[in-house]
Formats: C-alpha cells, structure tokens, sequence
C-alpha cells in the first residue's frame, strides 16, 4: 500500500489515552486518568439540545456558528475575560481540540517551530508534529516554581521560532499565571515577533488565584484564544469550543472551517447556547466540589509524606511517585493499573519535565480519591 506522508510518523501518541484504554478493558479500576467531570449537565443545556432534535434543527449551519451564539459568546468575552472582539473574531469548533489544531495549522508551516510548555498538554507537541513543525519545550520545573524561565525561553528562539503556546490554569500541573508574569510572556512574544495560542480551557476552576485571559493585555493583534465548553459545563462529548482570533482574518476563517469541519452539529450549538447564557450556579457548583475534592486530596498525601504541587487551578494533581517510579513512570503508571488497578496519567506523557511525575483528576468521587491515593506507595524515611 502506498505510504502515509513521511512526518507522520513523528507524532507521539498519548501516554494518558494508553493508560485509560488499558484500563477499560479491566474491571473494577479506580479511574484517576482522564479529565472527565463527574457532575451532571445542568438540565437547561439538556432540554436545549432535546428540543433541538425534536425540532429538526439537523441541517448546515454558518462556518462560524449560529449568530446567537457568537453574539452570546462575544458578551461573554467582554463581561468575565475582559476581552472586546466582534462576531467576526469568534469560530464555533469542535471542542477546544479543533481550536488549538486550527490555530495551529494557521501559524505553523513545515519546518517551523512552537513553543511548548513542558510539563504541558500532550496535544500541544502532537498537534505541531501534524504540521510537519517542531515544538521545542519551554520548562515549567520545581526550582522555578513551575513558571517560565525567561532566560530559557530567549535560549530557546530561533529563525524558526513563529508562535508560543501558553496554557492558564495549566493542565496538567494547575498552575495559574498572574498579570505579571503574562505581561512579560507576550513583551518577550512581541520583542520577537511571535504568535501567542492562550489555552483558556479551565478559566472557571481557579482557587485562590484570578484567571487573566492574556488577549485582554494584548495590543497588538497577535494573541489566538482558545476555550471550551466541555469541562466548565461537564459537555466533554458534546464537543463545542471556540477560537478567538486577532482582527481581520474572517475570510481566512470562514475558508478554513469549511475545509475542516463546515460547521459544528446544530443541536450541539444550541445546547451551548443555553449553556452560556442560562443559570451558571452549576458552575459554581462544580468548582466546589473540585474543591472540596482538593482538599481531601491534598490532605491524604500530607498524610502518606507524598510531594505535590498545590493547584491554583483546573482539577488536577500533580504528585510525585519518582522514588516508586525510578526513572520510568510511564512503565510504573501501567504496573500500578495492572496491580492495583487504580489508573493515574504518567507525568511523562505531559513531556520530558514530567519524569516522576503522575496527574490525577479531582473529578472524581471522594471514594475514588481515598481508595487511588491510599495505594501509591508511600516514601521511605530516608527520602
């Protein structure tokens, strides 16, 4: 048979989805892996994407996604991120995952380089190799606080460089930027002419610390946003996201999403609609019990003398398994499936920085998190 284009052998696959399709083929595993909400949709969303079908709302939609919709979502924009833009800067896709792929695929050509945070989201680095482009990780580490090191980064850029991926609050470590430090992130993007993506995808779910969208600092035009709808609302397989894009790129944008997707499921759209606009107390409701949930967590590993890194944001942990792990916790993320049959996401799916690492999801049930975390194995006294 024919061959497949010769850079698509260089896309990774995903350490986390290895573990979770693992473990699906297993019965009684405690499921710590995946970013998957444990709450209800809300009713209001339901109804919506029932009467939808019921109405016969199947057929082709504008590339860009109803007009209710967009206009929902430039209010919203304006409202909680702070970020004015119009209908014509705002494109309905399949969950942030189309988004990030799309802003990629705008920015990136073959040859290029992005940079990546590392630890950071596995479709950060597959996404770029797709585009027969080279990510090159930017370091999120202990030592610096797991915040950028911005001598690192001007290391980093070369002729090649074009864009630099931010993500805030940060999947997988949780991580929230401050003002500060993304003012400085876009002054280095624009001393070196580069494109920001700003993966927005958790902004509900911070504790303690204040999300600031980077478009909203943004006076140049060069800052591509990306959100979603699936986490905030507990939607993740309704895939509905959206992508904000700098000024004047709608005719590229309408080409774009015709190529890609034409449009975005009708019902799915309206279903959204009611999201956005309808009572967000569900909302509110989650990011309580994530953080109730933290607080069990965390409580948990202090007492078991477990290293983590205590998250602003999201609904992840990040835990330190290094002396159980020793050096390859990707095999030891597997073993611990198949023997204790608790699944966890290995740190070092997430990049090169996440050696020693796990990721688990705090939406899950209080009974998971005790019985998952109760087996990692505790460190001796002597580390």
């Amino acid at each position: 048979m024919p061959s497949l284009a010769p850079h698509m052998s260089s896309v990774p696959g995903s350490g986390i989805r290895r573990v979770f399709e693992i473990a699906l083929t297993l019965d009684d595993v405690t499921m710590l892996v995946v970013g998957e909400p444990d709450v209800p949709v809300a009713h209001h969303i339901i109804d919506a994407a029932r009467r939808a079908w019921a109405e016969d709302r199947t057929g082709y939609t504008p590339n860009g996604g109803i007009t209710p919709l967009r206009e929902a979502l430039v209010a919203k924009l304006a409202r909680e991120n702070g970020v004015v833009v119009d209908v014509e800067q705002v494109w309905v896709t399949v969950g942030a995952t189309q988004g990030l792929h799309q802003a990629m695929g705008l920015l990136l050509a073959a040859g290029d380089e992005i940079l990546v945070p590392d630890p950071g989201y596995t479709t950060f680095t597959m996404n770029a190799h797709m585009f027969d482009a080279r990510p090159v990780p930017y370091s999120l580490l202990p030592a610096q606080g797991f915040q950028p090191d911005f001598d690192e980064l001007e290391r980093l850029v070369t002729a090649e460089t074009r864009a630099i991926i931010v993500n805030s609050p940060s999947n997988p470590l949780g991580i929230v930027f401050d003002e500060a430090v993304l003012r400085e992130l876009l002054s280095f993007a624009k001393r070196h002419d580069l494109w920001v993506i700003s993966d927005e995808v958790y902004e509900y779910f911070t504790y303690g610390a204040t999300h600031v969208s980077l478009a909203a600092l943004d006076d140049d035009d060069r800052v591509f946003s990306v959100f979603s709808l699936s986490k905030t609302y507990a939607m993740t397989g309704v895939r509905v996201g959206y992508l904000v894009t700098p000024k004047g790129l709608a005719e590229t944008m309408r080409t774009v999403q015709e190529a890609q997707i034409s449009c975005v499921a009708e019902p799915d759209q309206l279903a959204a609609l009611a999201a956005v606009t309808g009572d967000n107390q569900p909302v509110a409701d989650a990011r309580e019990h994530y953080r109730e949930n933290l607080e069990l967590a965390t409580g948990i590993l202090d007492e078991r003398g477990l290293r983590y890194l205590t998250p602003h944001g999201a609904f992840y942990l990040w835990i330190d398994v290094s002396h159980a792990s020793r050096g390859d916790v990707a095999t030891w993320a597997e073993t611990f499936l198949l023997t204790e049959r608790v699944a966890v996401a290995p740190g070092s799916a997430f990049g090169r920085s996440g050696e020693g690492w796990i990721r688990i999801s705090l939406a899950s049930t209080a009974d998971d998190l005790v019985t998952g975390l109760g087996k990692i194995p505790s460190p001796s006294p002597a580390a």
